[in-house]
């Protein structure tokens, strides 16, 4: 039997790899898509909308409590883990519905098992062992979870992969981590009523922005009852009676029903082919790409998490949408990564756009700072004592606004309409002259007018 030759082979079906196999198939070109899991990637599937979704969960929780202050008599109420996670999984169903009819409709060959590079221009399909000439190759294979380093008991913990489908609500549970993931699922587990312990290596969360936020954050944790435990590491687990006992690298030790790992994600590329034919990789396994996504070997290109730019799914489906105009729709173009707006949906969520205090002094220009904290509208009658937060960086000389950092109720809905402003390069003045939309948490965005 002759080999089959196709113009494009995607290898993952993520939010990335979908969108660049249904463009380039739109464009004309015969796509085939290989996915061993499911189709719909990290975020769909074990990642951004699971996770919101369990967020919201724990809202409901603060809002009962609130209502209280709004004059409502709130009666008794309980909370049924397992059905959040039926209703979770059957939601994710429809989505990857979506996905996978979206990818058919346009044309596309969607193929249920691994795939891996033969070749430059050769993929293998292991479930059946057929090879695949392509003119091009898109590797888009995402990322998994990282372990960390070996430790006694290692086995005994769970990742955010598990956590969306634990058979039993986690009582107790101690989170090792400090970035997106760990801050929100300490979020989330504590406000749907369980003990929460944070333990991570550094002196504070959420290494990489900006400092107030980061202090804000930690602030707002402690005040949650979280129970913080910085310059620490899990030195061992082991199963007891009724649970785990854990072991600190202080020396101390506790017991849960659930250890966690959120220690950051690792490029999939293990045994995927690529060292073999010559692509680049670097030192933690992420496939080495120019600004359009092309690798060393010219017919192999990536996009997404497996390059280990900016590991945000918005950022995976505009990389594939640039891959495909380029290469198959003849309208080149590429991604923007300098100044993306990202959400972190821990309690309170925080939004961020642009350059860190910390960043834009470490460029040597002036700079003039703007901030506010109060307390929001609704927290007057709620009685919550949760604080909102907002700081805009601004360059002296030229009066753009550099950074937008904001934590509070809605930070995510605020910072994607900021990202447009900063987009565009709006002044300082230009956000004074906007009129206010009041009352709202958002107007304080366009009525700063103090220094700090």
């Amino acid at each position: 039997m002759a080999q089959r030759e196709v113009d494009l082979f995607v290898i993952g079906a993520g939010s990335g790899g979908v969108r660049a196999a249904r463009i380039a198939a739109q464009y004309g070109a015969k796509v085939m898509m290989a996915e061993e899991y499911r189709i719909g990637g990290t975020c769909v599937i074990r990642g951004c909308v699971p996770k919101k979704l369990f967020v919201y969960a724990g809202r409901f929780a603060h809002d009962l409590e609130d209502m209280a202050g709004f004059g409502w008599r709130v009666s008794e109420h309980e909370f049924d883990w397992l059905t959040l996670v039926a209703n979770k999984d059957k939601e994710i169903a429809r989505l990857e519905g979506i996905y996978r009819r979206n990818a058919e409709n346009a044309g596309v060959e969607v193929v249920a098992s691994r795939a891996v590079v033969a070749g430059p221009n050769t993929v293998r399909i292991l479930s059946t062992g057929e090879e695949i000439t392509a003119r091009y190759i898109l590797v888009a294979t995402g990322a998994h979870p990282a372990l960390g380093p070996a430790i006694p008991g290692c086995e005994l913990a769970i990742t955010s992969n598990e956590a969306f489908n634990l058979t039993h609500f986690p009582d107790r549970i101690l989170i090792q981590g400090a970035g997106y993931i760990a801050v929100e699922f300490a979020g989330l587990f504590r406000a749907l009523g369980a003990d929460v312990t944070l333990v991570y290596r550094g002196d504070r969360v959420l290494r990489g922005f900006d400092g107030e936020i980061r202090d804000h954050l930690q602030a707002e944790l402690s005040r949650a009852s979280i129970r913080l435990a910085p310059g620490c590491t899990i030195a061992s687990i082991e199963v007891i009676a009724g649970g785990k006992r854990v072991v600190l690298s202080d020396g101390s030790s506790l017991e849960v029903d659930d250890v966690m790992l959120a220690l950051g994600r690792v490029p999939n590329t293990r045994n995927l082919g690529l060292a073999e034919v010559g692509v680049a990789l670097d030192d933690v396994g992420a496939v080495v790409v120019d600004e359009a996504g092309r690798t060393n070997v010219p017919s192999i290109y990536a996009v997404g998490d497996v390059t280990n730019r900016i590991n945000l799914t918005p950022v995976a489906i505009r990389e594939g949408h640039a891959f495909a105009d380029t290469v198959f729709g003849n309208k080149p173009w590429t991604v923007d990564h300098s100044l993306v707006a990202t959400a972190v949906f821990s309690e309170p969520e925080i939004g961020t756009v642009g350059l860190t205090e910390e960043a834009a002094r470490a460029t040597g220009r002036a700079i003039d700072i703007y901030k506010t904290s109060f307390r929001p509208l609704k927290a007057t009658l709620s009685g919550r004592e949760t604080r909102t937060f907002m700081k805009l960086v601004v360059d002296q000389e030229s009066d753009r606004v550099l950074g937008c950092h904001i934590m509070g109720d809605a930070a995510s809905e605020m910072i994607q309409l900021a990202a447009v402003a900063l987009g565009l390069k709006a002044t300082k003045a230009d956000f004074d002259r906007t009129v206010a939309v009041h009352p709202t948490s958002a107007e304080e965005l366009v009525t700063l007018r103090t220094k700090a």
